[in-house]
């Protein structure tokens, strides 16, 4: 199912609505045709950029009854990114509840007491509710942007890792769809980046 965010740009990217794209590809792709062949023959006919006929591909084969990679039953579409930090479990925390720390992965946002049950709301228009707050280890959070319909589900976890290190992992799920999935890397990856380079500049 193709989400609000991907069907507002790729009109704005190939000046065609998405309700069109399905149409135009329901009368013309054989169910048999591999991902690889619906997307050059997206890009031959259409004229239409790699990048972009590569994701109106994924996004039409699940109405061929495809299920994309990164989708589960009980999770929907989902991501996974982590990384290694030269410090330890505790300031890794101390680090992500702090005010410098939350304004890299959760945004501006007031004061948190970072208890089970706290609202939050970034000044980007990121809003959320704390749902497990396992001190030194895990949050696990709902987590939407303004522009979403619905929130999606993200959990930060603290692992201890050879030599004294810590691996952050983030994992988030509940998507719209495989294009937000993507989006939302290509962010979680830059946080960790982000993140990793300040705590390491702290020791």
């Amino acid at each position: 199912m193709a989400g609000t965010t991907f069907r507002r740009d790729v009109e704005a990217a190939t000046g065609c609505a998405w309700e069109e794209w399905i149409r135009r590809l329901d009368g013309e792709v054989d169910k048999l045709w591999s991902h690889e062949r619906i997307a050059g023959y997206i890009g031959q006919t259409y004229e239409v950029a790699e990048e972009w006929s590569e994701w109106i591909a994924l996004l039409y084969e699940p109405l061929l009854g495809r299920v994309p990679i990164g989708t589960t039953k009980d999770a929907g579409v989902q991501i996974g990114v982590r990384r290694t930090m030269d410090a330890g479990k505790e300031r890794i925390w101390r680090f992500l509840l702090s005010t410098q720390g939350a304004t890299l992965w959760l945004g501006e946002v007031k004061a948190l007491s970072w208890h089970k049950g706290e609202e939050f709301a970034s000044r980007d228009g990121i809003t959320g509710k704390l749902t497990v707050v396992d001190p030194g280890s895990k949050l696990r959070l709902t987590w939407k942007r303004s522009d979403w319909d619905k929130p999606s589900r993200l959990q930060l976890i603290l692992l201890a890792a050879s030599g004294g290190k810590t691996t952050v992992s983030i994992h988030q799920e509940m998507l719209e769809d495989v294009y937000m999935r993507e989006r939302m890397r290509l962010h979680w990856d830059e946080v960790l980046r982000r993140i990793k380079a300040e705590v390491e500049r702290a020791d």
